[in-house]
This record gives structure tokens, C-alpha cells and sequence, in this order.
């Protein structure tokens, strides 16, 4: 009966919070006869073809959000939780990205909206990867919502809203951030998003869970992190004029190659064979470093600031994800904080770096805001998910298990035979 109850309770919430979003989009003036049947605004003529050209990026970022959910897949009871709660997740904030950008900014419904809606999803989906196993399904929807709002707001401030002609909140004299990537924006984001909800949520029982992995498990991880290491240029290219998009992929790519170089030499002299675990998410970590100096470096800068974002993360995974678990009192289930977390932070200042010697425009205020950015963008991340934790954990209620696929799922598996008893 009480479980009904709590059923009900949800769902007059959730016709509750749709009634609020109704009255709200009626008193900002929508037609909702017209919200239903009428397109919007949409690209005609010239601008065809990039639409043309981004069509293919934007598929590519929806794959890579879909090979996410395969790069967590390596627990061997907590497989099919993973995908849905990466499809929930991802469902959610995309759908109110897009009507924060329709309803609010008028923005044109065009691939640029689209790829950004996206990859307001995949930083999402990068984010639960923290606390991922230790909240309800039904919550990733609800994290979706949140961070759609937080991550909308954190856009406009880094870099505005281009297709409306709303230039960055932050500035510093005439020169914004530099984060051509996503370094800042994405991926810093996702990792200290994820770290505050975990904060929030302060679930210490999920250091006692185990996580076993088996060889089938861990192939997802393998070909998860081939297949993205491969589309990532598509991903950092993704919002390019035509005529950055060449370099943009080359150094995306040197910088990829230089991390799967170190991560394996890393592994192999800190612990004398390779952890797949370790090896595939550090093997990523020059293309989320290279996200911010993108456009600043030729192909032998990016492939050194490939060689040590990769060496770095394998060593961050090595040591100090348990140190940094064990003083945070979280665990940091896929280890976020390793790939996406310091990797961020390298892209942030080596760009800052690359432009105080010269090798971008706007200078000395140019620096200052894009490790500024990197700061603040730390900062209202760690807060907002810290927010949406405490809600999460509010409204979970007890909790049935971690990391598992019994809880949600109908299972149909041919039951195991029990060992005859031995002879007397």
C-alpha cells in the first residue's frame, strides 16, 4: 500500500509540475495551437549548406553519446541500469535545453541548435558517470531537468548566445574564454556537475558495493573507447566555420595519438601489466585536453599536450582516485573526475598558457578569462550539483540496491543448476 501511495504521489507531482509549465509558457504569449503545427524558424537558401555540412557532426555526437553508456558498461550486474539511465538522462535534458533555447533565447531551429542540445546531453551523461548506481531510475529524468537549466545558463555566460546575437556574460576587456573543444564547457562541467551530486547525495554505502567485472563486460569499454576516440573530432569540430574544421581534426587526433601512447607506457611501469579500466578512459584524455587550445597549436604541440594529459590521467586513475574518494567521502564510480575532471583542467591551462606566449589573439585578457572561466565554471558546477543531489536524496527514499539490474528490470534468465552433494 505504501508503495502505491508513493506511485501516486509522483505522479500527481509530475501532472502538477506540467500544469506549472503550461501556465508559464501561457503567460510568456505561446500559441499553443502554433506550438504544435508551426516549424519555427528555419534555415533556408545559403545557409543550407552548412546546415548540409553539420548534419553528419550531428549524428556523429549522438553516437558518441550512445557509446558513453558503453564506456560504463563494466560492471557485470549493472549493465542494462547503465543504458537506460544514459537514455533518461539524456532524454530529459535535451528536450528542456531545446525549449529554454525556443521558449526563452528564440533561438532558430537549426543543426547548430541541435548539436548543442546534444552536447548539453552528453555532458549530462558524462556527469551521472559519478554517482551512476546510486539513485533511482525515475531521478535521472529529474537530474536532466535540473542541468538542462544550469547548463543553459553556464552557456550563455561562456560563450552566449551566438544565434541570437547575445554575446558572452563574461568578459575580460574585449576577449572571452577560449574553449573552441569544450575542455571548460563540457567536460569540467560534467566532472564537478557529477562531483557536487554525489556530495549531495553522500551515499558512503556505495564504497562497500561490489563491482566486479567480467572479459565481456570490459570488451564494451574497449570498443567504446575506440569508436569515440575515432568520432572525436566530430565532436570538437562540431560547431567550426568549414575553414577550421581540417585543423581542428588534426590536432584533435595528434593529441589523441599521444595519449594512447602514455597511458600504456604509464600503466606498465606504475603496475607491470595494463588495467583495460585504467587504459581506455586515460587513452582519452588528449582529445578532452585538447578541447580549449584547439585552434592555438600546430600538430606537434597537440601531440605533447596529448602525451601529457595521457600519462597524467593514467596516473590520476592509479593514485589518486582512491585518495580523492576516500577525502571527499564519495565515490567516483567511473572515475569522471580522472578523464573529464583533470583533463579539463590541462586543456584550461595549456590554452591559458599557449596565448600568454603569444600564440593567440586577445592576449593577456584572453588568458585571464579562459582560466577564470575554468574557475568559475568549477565552482557554480560543484554548487548546482550539490543542489541537485540534496533533491536527489530527498526524493529517493530508501533504496533497494547499488549498481544493479535487479531493481528495475523483468529478467528471464535460465536458472543456474545446483552441484550435486558429493558421495559419502
Amino acid at each position: 500500500m505504501e508503495t502505491s501511495n508513493k506511485k501516486i504521489s509522483y505522479l500527481v507531482l509530475f501532472i502538477v509540475l506540467v500544469i506549472i509549465g503550461a501556465a508559464l509558457l501561457a503567460m510568456e504569449g505561446v500559441d499553443f495551437i502554433s506550438l504544435f503545427v508551426d516549424y519555427g524558424t528555419i534555415a533556408t537558401g545559403s545557409d543550407l549548406v552548412a546546415e548540409e555540412t553539420q548534419f553528419g557532426k550531428n549524428l556523429d555526437v549522438w553516437f558518441m553519446l550512445m557509446l558513453v553508456a558503453f564506456l560504463m558498461i563494466f560492471i557485470k550486474k549493472y549493465e542494462w541500469g547503465v543504458a537506460l539511465a544514459v537514455l533518461l538522462s539524456a532524454a530529459a535534458s535535451f528536450v528542456v535545453y531545446l525549449g529554454i533555447m525556443d521558449f526563452y533565447f528564440e533561438a532558430p531551429w537549426n543543426q547548430v541548435l541541435l548539436i548543442k542540445a546534444v552536447v548539453c546531453a552528453i555532458t549530462l551523461v558524462i556527469a551521472i558517470g559519478v554517482f551512476l548506481g546510486t539513485v533511482k531510475m525515475w531521478q535521472y529524468l529529474l537530474v536532466g531537468v535540473g542541468f538542462a537549466i544550469f547548463y543553459a545558463f553556464l552557456e550563455w555566460l561562456i560563450v552566449g548566445v551566438p544565434a541570437v546575437g547575445i554575446d558572452p556574460g563574461f568578459m575580460i576587456g574585449e576577449s572571452a574564454a577560449v574553449d573552441s573543444g569544450g575542455s571548460i564547457l563540457v567536460h569540467m562541467c560534467a566532472a564537478y556537475f557529477g562531483i557536487g551530486c554525489a556530495l549531495g547525495i553522500r551515499e558512503k554505502r556505495a564504497f562497500d558495493e561490489p563491482m566486479y567485472t567480467t572479459t565481456h563486460s570490459v570488451t564494451f569499454v574497449w570498443l567504446a573507447s575506440m569508436l569515440l576516440w575515432m568520432l572525436w573530432p566530430s565532436f570538437v569540430c562540431s560547431q567550426l566555420p568549414l575553414e577550421q574544421v581540417t585543423w581542428g581534426t588534426i590536432t584533435c587526433y595528434m593529441a589523441g595519438i599521444g595519449s594512447v601512447i602514455t597511458a600504456y607506457l604509464v600503466c606498465m611501469y606504475c603496475q607491470g601489466k595494463v588495467n583495460p579500466l585504467t587504459y581506455t578512459y586515460a587513452m582519452l584524455c588528449g582529445p578532452v585536453a585538447i578541447g580549449a587550445p584547439l585552434l592555438l597549436v600546430g600538430p606537434w604541440g597537440a601531440l605533447l599536450i596529448g602525451i601529457i594529459a595521457g600519462g597524467v590521467s593514467a596516473l590520476c586513475f592509479i593514485y589518486l582516485q582512491p585518495v580523492f574518494c576516500k577525502k571527499l567521502g564519495i565515490l567516483d564510480v567511473m572515475g569522471v573526475h580522472n578523464l573529464h575532471g583533470v583533463g579539463g583542467w590541462m586543456g584550461a591551462i595549456f590554452a591559458t598558457i599557449i596565448i600568454l606566449a603569444g600564440g593567440g589573439t586577445g592576449g593577456t585578457d584572453a588568458a585571464i578569462a579562459t582560466i577564470a572561466m575554468a574557475v568559475i565554471t568549477c565552482v557554480l558546477a560543484i554548487v548546482a550539483g550539490a543542489i541537485m543531489g540534496v533533491i536527489m536524496k530527498f526524493t529517493r527514499g530508501e533504496i533497494d540496491g547499488f549498481a544493479t539490474d535487479d531493481v528495475d528490470f523483468i529478467k528471464n534468465e535460465e536458472p543456474v543448476e545446483e552441484a550435486a552433494p558429493a558421495a559419502q
